[in-house]
């Protein structure tokens, strides 16, 4: 339907649909040099659903620019039980034993719903967004939301659409059957 949960700084949950939407199209993704050379050099192993719950808690924790997060517990239960049943997926990167950074959201059909981030260590997340869009290209995802355009995102390419134009494009893509 378009909507998304999201926490406010009391922790009450509300639907949120923004007009416009922020996605991504794959082909619009930005990769800088320096990204491509972190990418290439094979700095962090990146995996797919092996710590999603981890993945989910990082992205939780406090960053230095914000007071809270909006993930909270009954998030992190609910978000854990899409993951156990196939529709909630994390991308870890990976550095020796130590995770560094990270991605998750959600996917239905060929349509991929982008949570949260979080990174540790330079890059780590961009490369996990990276993997990932190879992996949503590879299995011909047709959307790719990311729901508010920040300037991090905007950097990688994603872009406004409206909220109409999001509608139209969600309805179809989770016709079309695709596996992450």
């Amino acid at each position: 339907m378009g909507i998304f949960p999201m926490a406010d700084d009391e922790g009450r949950i509300s639907w949120y649909s923004p007009d416009p939407r922020a996605i991504l199209e794959h082909a619009d993704l930005q990769v800088s040099r320096s990204l491509r050379s972190v990418v290439r050099k094979g700095t962090y192993v990146v995996r797919f659903d092996t710590a999603f719950e981890r993945v989910m808690r990082e992205c939780a924790a406090p960053r230095t620019d914000e007071r809270g997060t909006w993930i909270t517990e009954e998030f992190i239960e609910t978000y854990t039980t899409l993951h156990h049943h196939g529709f909630a997926h994390s991308v870890e990167a990976w550095h020796g034993d130590m995770l560094v950074g990270g991605l998750y959201g959600v996917s239905i059909g060929a349509a991929f719903m982008g949570e949260s981030m979080f990174s540790r260590m330079p890059n780590a997340s961009k490369v996990c967004l990276v993997k990932l869009v190879e992996r949503l290209q590879a299995r011909d995802f047709q959307l790719h939301d990311t729901q508010f355009l920040t300037p991090h995102l905007e950097r990688l390419g994603a872009k406004l659409i409206s909220r109409d134009e999001y509608t139209r494009r969600l309805q179809q893509s989770i016709q079309v059957p695709c596996s992450l």
